[in-house]
């Protein structure tokens, strides 16, 4: 398994991040296994939030045996200081830890959205005060959507976050504007020194709307690549950007052994941009999200 340092932070972590969204509908038993995989491919990056079920709540079995070797991330949807607080303490609570190494601010999309979270009495406020206190040991901040790159840009500029979580894949790295913002905010991440996390690599496009077959075969609000040629050009595309310091795992464990597969079958940019050019049906997630 890669790892990489992620930014000013300066921990060498694994390059796949296992993803707790994959858990918020598991059973324990699928929950137990997916983890086992990771964990035994060189995994060592955790990543959770509050609103993924059940998720922490299945971390939180596993604390006792690997809190000591893995980096614990997860994040707060709460906008308001206070109820942002009261989110922190209760994913400490549910984990099972006094600590996580990284709180983010979770699904910042859109500028209103960021004035909400980085104002006044926002959830920053309360992320900031949990780090001085030493429950969590960075804050950063996550996001979808076509606006993420641009939003998270602006909020570099409002706060020194140690990490941005955004989206990047080979379609959405075909759109003039989003390449844009997306390198414009690269540049930023790197004159501050902190660390891009990348969501949505294997993304495929949303799905279908009204499917008669009603095939959604995966806990994902988007369809993912399930042929492995395709999740292997779609990791290889995002890791042979070395300013991406980690790639979110898909949110279904039935798919942790693909990505997990992957590494190691990584091909030079152009031949994974060539699979990926002729991918049926490939579009970007967030023509329609659904939240």
């Amino acid at each position: 398994m890669e790892h990489r340092r992620l930014g000013r932070i300066g921990r060498e972590n694994s390059v796949l991040i296992f993803g707790g969204a994959a858990l918020g509908e598991a059973t324990e038993e699928a929950s137990d296994l997916a983890i086992r995989q990771a964990l035994d491919a060189g995994v060592d990056h955790f990543d959770t939030a509050a609103d993924y079920g059940d998720s922490e709540l299945q971390y939180g079995r596993w604390m006792p045996e690997i809190r000591d070797r893995i980096f614990l991330s997860t994040k707060t949807g709460d906008r308001e200081k206070d109820a942002a607080r009261r989110s922190i303490e209760r994913s400490l609570e549910r984990l099972r830890v006094d600590s996580v190494d990284l709180i983010q601010l979770h699904a910042v999309c859109d500028l209103e959205d960021l004035d909400r979270a980085t104002g006044p009495g926002g959830a920053l406020e309360a992320a900031i005060e949990a780090k001085e206190e030493g429950l969590v040991g960075a804050v950063g901040i996550t996001g979808h959507g076509h606006e993420a790159p641009a939003v998270h840009l602006e909020a570099l500029r409002r706060y020194p976050f140690e990490t941005v979580l955004t989206p990047w894949n080979f379609i959405l790295s075909t759109d003039e504007d989003y390449r844009r913002d997306f390198e414009a905010l690269v540049d930023e991440i790197k004159r501050q020194d902190a660390g891009l996390m990348t969501i949505k690599t294997i993304s495929r496009r949303n799905w279908p709307e009204g499917d008669p077959t009603g095939d959604q075969r995966y806990t994902t609000w988007y369809e993912p690549f399930d042929r492995q040629e395709h999740i292997d050009a779609a990791v290889s595309f995002v890791l042979s950007y070395e300013e991406i310091t980690g790639i979110a795992m898909v949110g279904d464990v039935t798919l942790v052994p693909n990505m997990l597969e992957s590494i190691g079958r990584e091909m030079p940019r152009e031949e994974a941009e060539r699979v990926l050019a002729q991918a049926p049906d490939y579009s970007s997630p967030f023509i329609s999200v659904p939240f």
